[in-house]
Order: structure tokens, then sequence, then C-alpha cells
């Protein structure tokens, strides 16, 4: 396997672009990247031509893999020729609009954007507005996106930005608590309650090896918000429209959220964010109300194209259980092979995504014999649950940097393109076939 074109492109790029890359996470692989040509199907071909089965589909977006089907192909295509965008709305962003509503338990009115980061910092601005309140309660680990507002490291007693260039001030108004802890969310109400605009969280932890929440969790978070008057945000950036289907992870936990935010899939891989929720809510955007939010590029119509296109071919045909099916395979394969190869490693996910975290403790082989089939889903009757990580420091405890400088690049050699780190997830696609299950499985049994 040779890679003399892909490092011949990084150092172009490192002339040109920082780091040599426009997002930090492409450059967490070491020595460097390798640069794609095309993607087919659930594989890409990078620069080199080398082919690897792919599990990082664009970091989520890609629920129906590399390879379009012929209509949703042609929507986006018609939509292109139709030319670029115009600065007035189009019929295609109401369709979208409608289809979500129709679909998602707790959005009565949606807002589009550009990106996830957009979605989630309006819906932080939105939540203030609403509420006349500054503070937002965040999980620790939890991604929001690259905004000032939830780039906060630290507790809720001692708190700073995780980046330079964010002034010390934005950290005053993030309260972090460790995920599926009641007691810290309890503790931060009843110092601050009455300046809590929202509490803003993932349904599960995506961008830390995938943390499963706690059985109830949601619902406690859900009622202490309603107490105390404050609006319950779910991120469903990652999970939207891939765990749970058509209703995403909210209706998959039976929790009804006051905001929602959305990104990757809800665009069809095509830049795209959304902010969605009860209509009183989303009512204050202007121009209907006072909370300011606008965008040259927000409903494009072929991004807007592309995710109805996509939405709708799900909706006609067998992707969900396509995809989770082999989903259920890769983690109760895994979860066989970590068993026997490593039985202090976690298998984790859910549906359509899936990790394995390279936990440092756990029970022994034949305490874990033919339980948890397919992966923790913090189960107390599992023998592997007091081990499994319930916050993202669980997961930065685990062997990342083993994870990454040596795994990573195992699976790279046998034709396996997993996320560039221990923390991000990893997702199956309507592209994908039982084989790429198999072959990924037996090079997970040759790098473990």
């Amino acid at each position: 396997m040779t890679d003399d074109n892909s490092r011949a492109l990084y150092d172009r790029a490192l002339s040109v672009m920082p780091g040599g890359v426009n997002s930090a996470v492409r450059a967490a692989i070491e020595p460097y990247p390798f640069f794609v040509q095309k993607g087919d199907r659930g594989h890409v071909i990078d620069a080199d031509g080398n082919r690897y089965i792919d599990w990082v589909m664009g970091l989520g977006p890609l629920l129906l893999g590399h390879n379009l089907p012929e209509s949703v192909q042609a929507g986006i295509q018609q939509k292109a020729s139709e030319g670029p965008m115009y600065g007035t709305p189009t019929e295609i962003e109401v369709d979208l609009a409608e289809f979500v509503v129709r679909h998602v338990p707790s959005v009565e009115k949606i807002r589009f954007v550009n990106s996830g980061t957009e979605a989630t910092t309006s819906a932080v601005r939105l939540a203030r507005g609403y509420t006349g309140r500054n503070k937002i309660v965040v999980m620790q680990g939890g991604y929001h996106g690259a905004q000032e507002s939830t780039l906060v490291e630290g507790d809720a007693d001692d708190r700073a930005p995780s980046s330079a260039g964010i002034p010390q001030a934005f950290a005053e108004h993030t309260l972090p608590v460790p995920f599926n802890d009641e007691d810290a969310m309890r503790e931060v109400f009843e110092e601050h309650g009455e300046d809590i605009a929202a509490v803003l969280t993932e349904p599960i932890l995506g961008n830390h090896g995938i943390v499963y929440p706690e059985d109830g969790y949601h619902e406690f978070v859900r009622e202490i918000t309603t107490e105390h008057g404050a609006l319950h945000i779910f991120d469903e950036v990652i999970t939207g429209f891939r765990v749970g289907g058509l209703g995403c992870a909210q209706s998959k936990f039976g929790v009804t959220p006051d905001l929602t935010t959305f990104g990757k899939i809800i665009g069809g891989g095509f830049p795209v964010g959304a902010i969605g929720g009860r209509a009183e809510i989303i009512e204050h955007f202007t121009p209907a109300g006072d909370v300011f939010q606008a965008g040259t590029f927000s409903g494009h119509p072929v991004t807007m194209a592309a995710g109805l296109e996509t939405l709708q071919f799900a909706a006609e045909n067998d992707v969900y259980a396509h995809v989770n099916d082999l989903g259920e395979q890769l983690r109760s394969g895994l979860t066989d092979i970590v068993t026997d190869q490593a039985p202090s490693y976690t298998v984790t996910g859910t549906d359509s995504m899936f990790k394995v975290i390279f936990t440092r403790e756990g029970p022994g082989r034949d305490e874990l014999d033919g339980q948890c089939p397919a992966g923790s889903r913090q189960d107390p009757d599992c023998p592997r649950y007091e081990f499994s990580p319930k916050n993202a420091g669980d997961v930065k405890a685990a062997e990342t940097d083993r994870w990454r400088r040596i795994f990573w690049g195992q699976m790279k050699e046998q034709g396996v393109f997993l996320s560039q780190n221990q923390f991000e997830c990893q997702f199956v696609s309507y592209g994908h076939i039982e084989a790429d299950v198999e072959d990924t499985l037996e090079a997970y049994k040759e790098a473990l």
C-alpha cells in the first residue's frame, strides 16, 4: 500500500492551509492524512488508488453511502441545473420543512442554517432571548460545534474557555456538568436556576466514543428544566435521522425537548444545519420575533433537495432496517472479539453507530461470555455495567494514544477506514453490505 500522492498533496496543503487541513480532526492521522479521490458505495479510494471500507461516512452525513440512488441523484441534479441559489425563498425548503415537522415529534416549526455549529449557536441565542436568562448548562465533553458558548472546559465551579481566542466572560455563562450525573445537574439548578436559559445535551455523547444515557436520565433533565422554566435542547446533529429513524433519537428515548438542532443527514451530505421546536419559541427568530438570525446560504435549494430526497428515500425503502441490522452485526461481532482478545475494552453504540473504546478495566473473560451481545447500553444486568463509560471523563481515561498511534494505522493497512481518533463515532450506511462487516471484523481480530 503506497501513499506517495497523499504525501505530496499534504506537502502542498501545508504551504497554503494551517496544518494542511480545513478541519482540525482531519490532521489527527499521523504522520499525515490520506487524500480521498472518490467514494464507491461503502468504500473510499484515495489519491494513490488504495481502497478502504469507509466507516467514517463524512463523519455522519452519508446515510445512503457514496453512490446515491438514482432518484436522489436526479433530484439534486435537477435543482443544481436550475441555478445555484437566489436570495429568496424556494418551494423545496418548504417541502423539507414540512417533512421534518411531520416526522419529528417535538418540531412544530424549523429554521434552516448552514452547519451544525450555526444551528447550536443560533439555538443558544434563541434560548437566551426567549427566557431572558444568560447561562447554559452543557455536558462535559459534549460537542456542539466551534462556538464560543460551548467551547468550555472544567466544571460548574471552575470553568474556562477550551480554545484560545475566547474571552473568559463567555465561560462564565456556561456550566459544564458530567453526563449521566443527576446530582451535578441538581446542584447547578440549585445555585443558578433563576439564570439558566437552557440545558444543551446530545441524546448520546457522539464525540466521546458514544456514551449511552442511563435509563431515566433524559426524562430527569426534561423534568428539571420544566420545573425551573429553562429550555431543554437536544443536539441531534449526529443522531438526527440516524438513531430512532425518521423520529430521531428523541423518539427512541421517548423525550420531547423544547428545541432540537440538526445537521449532517438532514442535508443529505451537503452543508446544512437546522433548529426546530415549539412554534412559540421558534417564532422568536427574526423577522417574526426579536432574536436575530440570518444567512445568505440558509435554505440553499441544492442542499434542501439533497436532504428531502435522502429522507424520502429512507422513508420509502428499507434503509433503516438495513443499516441498523449491519450495525447490530458489527457490535455483536466486535463484542465476541473483544471478549476473547481484549476483555477490558468496551463495545458501544446503537442503531447504525458503533465504536470500541479502549477502556482499561473490565470483568474477566468468563464473566463476559454470552453477556451484552450487542455492546454496552448502561444495562445494570450486564457484568460490564460498572466498567462502561458513563461520561466523557471515563472515555478520556481510556487508552486513547494506543487507539490513535497504533490501532488506527493497523486497521488502515488492512483497508479499513475508521474515525480519526478514539472519540469520534463510526457509522454504517446503506451502501455497506455484509461482506464489509465480515472483512472489518477480521481486520479487528488481526489488529487487536
